[in-house]
């Protein structure tokens, strides 16, 4: 009760400002940690990405991709800096490939809109693909061609953790626990976070 939740939209480096001037009690993110090395970061789970055409365009036909398929093909796809693109950028770069990336967006639902507008193929996470509000589009599993992306929860050090703050985190990532954000919150180091949830399966979105 009287508990009321406001999300702000930013890049990694705008995020890691705002947590760590007090501006938000929690950044969430998945790009550029480095960023947020002042930040108790703890892992929520781990996701990849699906490719959206057109159901007449020609990759729709294609049963398994490949990179130098999508490469073919002009690209719409995030903000570098957002949403794990560096994941896909380092996929291409392995392959000596250089994709053709003609508009970029911070929104699956504007990478969408640009999709069907024929500008592209557009390249999203899997969770963003909505098969009945996106029926006219073809999500093609990508989850083959590009690492794994994971995306973690954190606060600054000395942040007087309240219930609600607890229940928001667990609502978030079940598996964070009380206990286990208490146990984080001793840590003093990456690695002591990074052997902490070593043991932990991370759900997959």
């Amino acid at each position: 009760p009287d508990v009321s939740l406001h999300m702000h939209q930013g890049t990694p480096m705008q995020i890691s400002e705002l947590a760590a001037n007090f501006g938000v009690d929690f950044a969430i993110a998945t790009e550029a940690l480095e960023l947020f090395s002042d930040l108790i970061m703890m892992p929520c789970y781990r996701w990849n990405r699906t490719i959206l055409v057109p159901r007449d365009h020609p990759l729709a036909a294609v049963s398994r991709l490949s990179v130098e398929d999508v490469a073919a093909h002009p690209i719409v796809t995030y903000v570098f800096g957002f949403t794990g693109r560096s994941k896909l950028d380092e996929a291409f770069s392995e392959r000596g490939l250089e994709p053709k990336v003609v508009f970029t967006a911070t929104d699956a639902d504007v990478i969408k809109t640009y999709v069907r507008l024929g500008l592209g193929i557009g390249i999203v996470a899997q969770m963003a693909y909505d098969p009945v509000a996106d029926s006219d589009l073809v999500a093609l599993d990508a989850s083959h061609l590009f690492e794994p992306s994971v995306t973690k929860v954190g606060f600054r050090r000395g942040t007087y953790m309240r219930k609600f703050m607890y229940d928001f985190v667990e609502l978030f990532a079940p598996h964070l626990t009380r206990e286990l954000v208490d146990q984080a919150y001793q840590c003093h180091s990456k690695q002591e976070l990074d052997e902490l949830f070593a043991p932990i399966e991370l759900p997959t979105y």
